[in-house]
């Protein structure tokens, strides 16, 4: 067992050395909440504009470019979904519809003056809207109207996702007072059971009708469509869940650390058994990952944050001379020797690996107690590497030239 363990966490080390988030240039500084795509390229990010007023971003070219197309509505964004490419809604204060893509937005009568969290459709006349205080919406009709359901908590809920037309799932909590719940129905709305947790849960995803996932200050899983659910302990606060398949997913936040913070991207291919939790690149809070296929996904956060990978990626490979980098690595390029350099003095253990760009271990060395630290790369060919600088507070990942 052990055995089949190690080869599951060798599998994905190599997974997340060979893959990349890139930055997408979003045009705002501003907190992005929630990215849906409705297709490959086509895709929406909701968020703030300033400190009052929302905003909304659509690229056509699968997050190449990002074109502004709502920067005046009052108070932020925190959720959209697009049934197609043209049908939308946005949520927040109140609730958005588009039939055109974005170009206009018509205000829905909500029949509720709470902060609405999180927004699904099922197909284009059934949807769901969850937020402050236990409120949850649905409509049939395409928006058009909203019924409020009874939902037993007062729990602030964070979100909400259907399996099907009677089975659904809303999740939430409060962080500060260490509660949380999960509701389940499976009547479409009309009752909702509950199950109370001592910690805030943020995000609900399910890949099939027995399997989910709900994040936050923990992790949990289901295989007996919500009935019960186990527990995994996670270091990180984690904002939102997608699973590609029943056993590959990903999941996003940030982690706390004295003098610094971390956005965080974690990766399961096990079905959630075992999680690389590694850093994304950025110290920006990530607040939402939607992906279009296996390897396609993106994610959003926090000062305008827009993160994409094209072969399901777990770390962000960062240039060499970025300013958010813990480890300053030079010369690079380099053909003889590199020196890799702590901008943090520290006391741990450092272990850095040099790996090609299929994944594949080229050079392994461990230091003790040193902040700078010397490395022979002369047996390299001429090409591009991965050094991967990894400690007991988490992992970085860099682009190595050997010329």
């Amino acid at each position: 067992m052990k055995k089949i363990y190690l080869l599951i966490y060798l599998a994905l080390i190599s997974v997340a050395a060979s893959s990349q988030w890139n930055v997408m240039p979003s045009g705002t500084t501003r907190a992005l909440y929630s990215v849906h795509f409705p297709s490959a390229n086509t895709g929406y990010v909701v968020g703030a504009k300033d400190a009052s007023t929302g905003i909304i971003l659509k690229t056509t070219d699968a997050g190449t470019t990002w074109t502004t197309l709502m920067s005046t509505t009052t108070n932020w964004i925190l959720s959209g979904y697009f049934t197609d490419t043209n049908t939308g809604y946005a949520v927040g204060a109140l609730i958005l519809k588009t039939t055109d893509g974005g170009l206009t937005w018509n205000n829905q009568y909500s029949g509720t003056p709470v902060i609405l969290l999180s927004v699904y459709f099922i197909n284009n006349d059934v949807g769901y809207v969850v937020g402050q205080g236990g409120v949850i919406l649905k409509t049939v009709n395409g928006g058009t109207s909203w019924t409020t359901l009874s939902s037993g908590t007062t729990e602030d809920l964070h979100s909400v996702y259907f399996v099907n037309l009677d089975t659904g799932y809303a999740v939430g909590g409060d962080q500060f007072f260490s509660t949380g719940v999960i509701l389940k129905t499976i009547d479409g709305g009309i009752t909702w059971s509950s199950i109370s947790k001592s910690y805030c849960l943020n995000s609900v995803y399910f890949p099939n009708s027995n399997i989910g996932y709900a994040v936050g200050e923990r992790i949990l899983k289901t295989i007996n469509g919500g009935t019960t659910w186990t527990e995994n302990g996670t270091s990180s606060l984690l904002n939102s869940v997608y699973f590609t398949d029943d056993t590959t997913g990903y999941a996003v936040g940030i982690r706390y650390y004295s003098n610094y913070n971390v956005g965080t991207i974690i990766k399961t291919i096990d079905g959630g058994n075992t999680w690389i939790d590694d850093s994304s690149g950025t110290s920006n809070e990530l607040k939402s990952i939607y992906f279009t296929s296996k390897d396609t996904g993106y994610t959003v956060g926090t000062n305008g944050t827009i993160l994409k990978t094209s072969d399901g990626g777990i770390e962000f490979i960062r240039e060499s001379k970025s300013s958010n980098n813990r480890f300053i690595i030079y010369p690079n390029p380099a053909n003889q020797k590199i020196t890799v350099s702590e901008k943090y003095i520290t006391s741990q253990e450092i272990k850095v690996t040099i790996l090609n760009f299929i994944g594949e271990q080229i050079l392994y060395y461990k230091f003790t107690k040193q902040n700078s630290m010397e490395l022979d790369v002369s047996s390299l060919t001429k090409g591009v590497y991965l050094i991967k600088i990894q400690t007991k507070t988490g992992i970085e990942v860099q682009k190595l030239v050997i010329q």
